[in-house]
């Protein structure tokens, strides 16, 4: 793969080419600020109150539960499977799933769309392969073999049988007389649980884009985390949506998810306009199949050794080799390598150092990335719309070798809004500067809510000790030691990435590194008979306080175009801070420190109740 991220011949620039540069990012960001920020997306209410139900799995009639549980993991998604099979490796039999989806796999259950796969290296991003004794297909791997894995995970541990699916929570509230959770689900049952592991997940609840008139339109209309194959025709393996073959198709949205189902649109469209509000930076995927063979020969341990390698790397870190060698570590090793190379030159080891590798290594990556647009896509006026004109770290990173290819077939459009978005939708279409596109098919690629509060994200509230509301607690932004443990909420366990690692680029990981210290935390509480576990008030004010003194890393930079790696452009308040921050030492610093930390069965930090 040497040859993988090969970069294209880019002139070194000078010191005036890099002011023009920072004034063009400046100028394509003030574009598209916006005074609403992330008021700007609408739930989904009206002709798309569907969004929140099922159309995967039928819902079979049961009678309601009333029974205690030892565990009750909320989300049946990686974090929740992970957390699963971790207790259930640490003794602790007594666990039940419970999910709305009708099945595990979170948003690997949701997210059917065509061409939807995970856009980090399947070796890193599947959890627990060893322990389940899967080969991934490919470096990348579809949705389809993704979900897969999770009922795998989900079978090897025993995970189904007593989970509660098509079931979702209502209420959760914390009896102080019988140290247990009381919780009520909308299908009439009482669970009384004694430890509560919520896993909710970072992407859960579909959002859609604040258009006027986006429930007047006539034509049919869905999102893509609930993809209508009734409609489109084809299936989530990527058979042709031979439906759509006279449909002029308008999809809304040019983000990670579009990014992979346009390719298909493309071939099976009619028509295809794509509504552009700001381009993705799209970089070489080149997947290709992993070798059986060569994978046995792997060493036992070797998916959290290249778990580490990966974070390592992808954090500015040092390793021998890089094991993963895509988009994400090709960056980082960059600006690693020009840090070492202004230091040897004279400069100091610090913040103006660091900022300098960053911008010199990302101006030397986007001019790549906007060259191999003008390499791929023939229209000149086409290619110059599709180039990002930020950092690439502002918004989260595409990788793909079919998108900017689909431009080129004279059936797909790009619809470039110079960063004002659609304007309007009425009966028969969407309107863009004036100019009206006549729709059958109307797509919504909007993504997810980021950065709401948790209630409206997870659909309950949970009421700690004295009848606290969690969104009361949180009001301030999420107060927590370790990301974990919240005081006033015992036994409650988040499960997540903010406020400990905050691994962003490989999410399950934070599952594997957490679940290992959550299991220990519960099978050591039960070996002695405990009826509570908590962070004292003074372990969670220290650790607010450690991870909000000194920031890590680049993202959050006020010159970012908006979206929600950096709350929509508008400024970090309090709240924002506490919500984005994790460990100053960055991903590895915190799976050391945890992992540390729970191996000497101290759990310093933590109270634990007779």
């Amino acid at each position: 793969e040497s040859s993988t991220y090969a970069r294209f011949v880019v002139s070194q620039l000078t010191d005036d080419e890099r002011q023009a540069l920072r004034g063009r990012y400046r100028a394509e960001r003030d574009k598209r600020l916006r005074a609403d920020g992330n008021n700007q997306y609408l739930e989904a209410t009206g002709r798309y109150a569907n969004l929140l139900d099922d159309p995967y799995t039928p819902v079979v009639s049961r009678a309601p539960l009333h029974t205690d549980v030892q565990v009750l993991v909320i989300g049946a998604g990686f974090g929740g499977l992970v957390i699963g099979a971790r207790l259930k490796q640490a003794g602790i039999s007594d666990v039940r799933l419970i999910d709305k989806a009708g099945d595990v796999g979170g948003v690997w259950y949701w997210n059917r769309y065509p061409g939807a796969m995970c856009d980090t290296a399947a070796m890193v991003y599947l959890p627990l392969l060893e322990e389940t004794g899967t080969v991934p297909s490919a470096k990348y791997v579809a949705a389809p073999e993704i979900h897969a894995h999770a009922q795998r995970i989900a079978d090897t541990f025993d995970l189904r049988r007593d989970a509660l699916l098509s079931t979702g929570v209502e209420s959760i509230m914390w009896d102080e007389s019988l140290s247990r959770y009381i919780v009520h689900t909308d299908r009439g049952d009482v669970l009384r649980a004694k430890y509560v592991c919520t896993s909710t997940g970072p992407l859960h609840l579909p959002k859609l884009p604040g258009i006027p008139g986006i429930h007047s339109f006539a034509g049919h209309a869905f999102h893509t985390s609930r993809w209508d194959y009734a409609y489109t025709g084809g299936d989530a393996k990527g058979a042709p949506m031979t439906g759509l073959a006279n449909k002029r198709v308008g999809i809304i949205g040019t983000g990670a998810t579009a990014v992979q189902c346009i390719p298909h649109l493309s071939r099976s469209a009619g028509e295809l306009f794509v509504f552009q509000r700001t381009p993705s930076s799209i970089d070489v995927r080149n997947n290709h199949e992993i070798d059986p063979q060569w994978f046995a020969e792997l060493e036992p341990g070797w998916q959290r050794k290249w778990m580490t390698n990966f974070t390592v790397l992808q954090t500015l870190g040092f390793a021998e080799e890089d094991l993963v060698k895509d988009g994400w570590t090709d960056i980082s090793i960059r600006i690693r390598d020009r840090m070492v190379e202004l230091v040897k030159a004279g400069k100091s080891l610090g913040p103006e150092t660091l900022l300098q590798a960053y911008e010199e290594s990302d101006d030397e990556k986007m001019n790549e990335v906007r060259s191999r647009v003008d390499a791929i896509v023939g229209d000149e006026r086409t290619a110059d719309a599709l180039k990002p004109w930020y950092r690439q770290l502002c918004k989260r990173p595409c990788f793909h070798d079919e998108y900017l290819q689909s431009f080129n077939n004279p059936n797909t459009h790009l619809i470039d809004t110079d960063g004002k978005g659609v304007e309007r939708i009425d009966e028969h279409g969407a309107w863009v500067q004036g100019v009206h596109y006549p729709l059958d098919c109307l797509i919504i690629a909007s993504g997810f809510e980021v950065g709401t509060s948790y209630s409206r994200r997870s659909g309950f509230d949970i009421a700690g000790r004295n009848g606290i509301a969690l969104s009361e607690y949180w009001g301030n932004g999420m107060r927590s030691m370790h990301g974990i443990h919240v005081r006033e909420f015992p036994n409650l366990f988040v499960i997540g990435f903010t406020q400990g690692a905050n691994q962003i680029a490989n999410v399950p990981q934070n599952y594997v590194e957490n679940g290992l210290a959550i299991a220990d935390i519960i099978a050591h509480a039960e070996a002695n008979d405990m009826r509570q576990v908590e962070p004292t008030q003074t372990a969670q004010d220290d650790w607010l306080t450690f991870i909000t003194s000194n920031k890590r890393g680049l993202r959050g930079n006020p010159d970012c175009t908006p979206g929600y790696y950096n709350n929509e452009g508008k400024p970090m308040s309090q709240s924002d801070t506490f919500n984005g921050s994790g460990h100053p030492g960055g991903p590895v610093a915190f799976f050391e420190f945890l992992d540390a930390w729970r191996q000497t069965g101290e759990f310093a930090g933590l109270t634990f109740t007779k």
